[in-house]
C-alpha cells in the first residue's frame, strides 16, 4: 500500500507557476490601481485572502464536527482534510497583513467607518461605533485567528502523534477523549466567530449601514460547500495516483452527498435572506440589495443561483454521478468557483461599485490556488496518509452507504 506522499514534479510545478501568475497579477495590480483606482487593489485581496481562509478552515470544521459525531467514515482519508487545514496559518497571516492594512492605512473606501468624520456625521455609523472601531477590530482579528491556528495545529499534531502509540482498548479511549474535548473547543470558537462575529467585521462591515442576522450564516454555508469541494479535489487527485487504498466509492458518495445537502442549504439561506429584506421593503435592509439586484450586478446576483445551486442540485441528484471521479471533479471546481464569484459580489458592489471584468482577482485566485496547492502537498508528506491507529479505522475500511 502506497502510504506515504511523494510530491511530483508536474504538482510542484503547477503550484510555482500558479504562484507565479498570482505574484505577477499582484505587481501588475500594484502599477496599474493606483489613487483614485487603489480602491480596486485593496477589495480584491480582501476578497481572495478572506475566501480561500475561510475554505481552508472548513477542513478544521469537518475533522472537528466529524469526531464529536463519533463518525468512523471518514477516517480512511483523515490526513487529507488535515493537510488542507494547515494551510490556515499562512493564509491567517495574509489576512491579517490585508485588514490592518485597510483599517490603519486609511482605506475608507473598503472600510467607511475607520475615517472618524464620517462616524460622527452619520447616526447610524456612530451607534454602530462600540462594535466598529479599530481598537475592537484588531483585537478580535487577532484572537480569532490566533485561536484558529492553535486549534488546527494542535488537532494535526495530536493525529500525528497518534501514528506512534499502541492499539490497546485504553490508549483508543484516550485518543477519542482528547480529541473530542480539543473538537469541541474548537467548535465553541468557530461558531462565536465565523458563525457569528467575523464575517460581521470583515465582510458585512464593507455596507456599514447594513445589517443581516444571517449574513454570518450565510458566508459559512459558502465556504463550508466550498471546503468540502477541496477536500473532494484533493482525496480524487490522490486516489487516481494510487494512495488512499481505503477509500472507496461509498466515501466519494458521501462527500458528494455533502456537497449535495449543503448547496441546498446555502440556496435556503441565499432565498431566505433576500426575501424577508424584500418583503419587508426596509430602506435600511433593501440597500444592501439595491445595486446587486436592480444595478449593473443584476446578471451576477442571478448567476450565483444558477452556479452554486441548480448546477449541483441537478448534476449531484443521480447516485452515480456521486460515485464517479471525474464528474466529482468537474462539480467540485463549478462549486468552488462560484462561491469564489459569490465573494466577489459580496465585495464589490460595495467598494469598487463598478461592474468590470475580474481579470485582477481572478488572477489573484489563481494565485491563493497555487499557495494551496504547495502547502497541502507540502503537508501529505509530513505524515502517513492513514491513521492507522485510530480506533474508527476499520469501521471507515468497512464502510457502506
Amino acid at each position: 500500500m502506497k502510504d506515504q506522499f511523494v510530491v511530483p514534479a508536474r504538482l510542484k510545478k503547477t503550484s510555482f507557476v500558479l504562484m507565479g501568475v498570482g505574484l505577477l497579477t499582484l505587481l501588475i495590480g500594484l502599477i496599474a490601481f493606483k489613487d483614485e483606482n487603489a480602491t480596486r487593489f485593496w477589495a480584491g485581496l480582501l476578497q481572495n485572502s478572506s475566501f480561500f481562509l475561510l475554505i481552508t478552515l472548513a477542513s478544521t470544521f469537518f475533522i472537528a464536527a466529524t469526531t464529536l459525531a463519533h463518525g468512523g467514515w471518514q477516517i480512511a482519508f483523515r490526513r487529507v482534510p488535515e493537510a488542507i487545514s494547515m494551510a490556515v496559518p499562512a493564509l491567517a497571516i495574509i489576512l491579517f497583513v490585508v485588514v490592518m492594512a485597510l483599517v490603519f492605512g486609511g482605506k475608507e473606501h473598503i472600510y467607511h467607518w475607520v475615517n472618524l468624520h464620517h462616524v460622527h456625521e452619520d447616526p447610524i455609523l456612530t451607534w454602530k461605533a462600540p462594535f466598529l472601531n479599530k481598537s475592537f477590530f484588531t483585537i478580535a482579528t487577532i484572537l480569532t485567528l490566533g485561536l484558529w491556528i492553535f486549534f488546527t495545529i494542535k488537532i494535526r499534531n495530536m493525529s500525528k502523534e497518534e501514528d506512534g502509540w499502541d492499539l490497546k482498548p485504553e490508549t483508543g479511549k484516550k485518543i477519542l477523549w482528547r480529541n473530542t474535548v480539543v473538537a469541541g473547543g474548537f467548535l465553541v470558537v468557530f461558531t462565536l466567530s465565523v458563525g457569528s462575529t467575523t464575517p460581521w467585521l470583515w465582510l458585512m462591515s464593507i455596507d456599514a449601514h447594513w445589517f443581516s442576522t444571517m449574513y454570518s450564516w450565510y458566508t459559512f454555508a459558502s465556504t463550508w460547500v466550498s471546503g468540502l469541494a477541496l477536500i473532494s479535489l484533493f482525496v480524487v487527485y490522490l486516489k487516481k495516483n494510487g494512495y488512499l487504498t481505503y477509500v472507496t466509492e461509498e466515501h466519494l458518495h458521501d462527500l458528494g452527498k455533502f456537497m449535495f445537502a449543503f448547496s441546498i442549504f446555502w440556496a435556503y439561506l441565499w432565498f431566505s435572506q433576500y426575501m424577508l429584506i424584500w418583503y419587508a421593503n426596509m430602506p435600511e435592509e433593501t440597500a444592501y440589495f439595491q445595486p446587486r439586484v436592480w444595478g449593473e450586478w443584476r446578471p451576477i446576483f442571478f448567476l450565483n443561483l444558477l452556479i452554486n445551486f441548480i448546477t449541483p442540485l441537478l448534476f449531484l441528484m443521480k447516485r452515480d454521478t456521486k460515485r464517479n471521479y471525474s464528474a466529482i471533479v468537474f462539480i467540485a471546481i463549478v462549486i468552488i468557483a462560484g462561491h469564489w464569484l459569490d465573494f466577489w459580489q459580496m465585495v464589490y458592489p460595495g467598494t469598487v461599485k463598478q461592474l468590470q471584468f475580474p481579470w485582477y482577482e481572478m488572477g489573484l485566485g489563481l494565485g491563493f490556488v497555487g499557495l494551496i496547492i504547495f502547502l497541502v502537498s507540502n503537508q501529505l508528506t509530513k505524515a502517513a496518509l492513514v491513521p492507522k491507529n485510530h480506533p474508527y479505522l476499520k469501521e471507515s475500511i468497512i464502510h457502506h452507504t
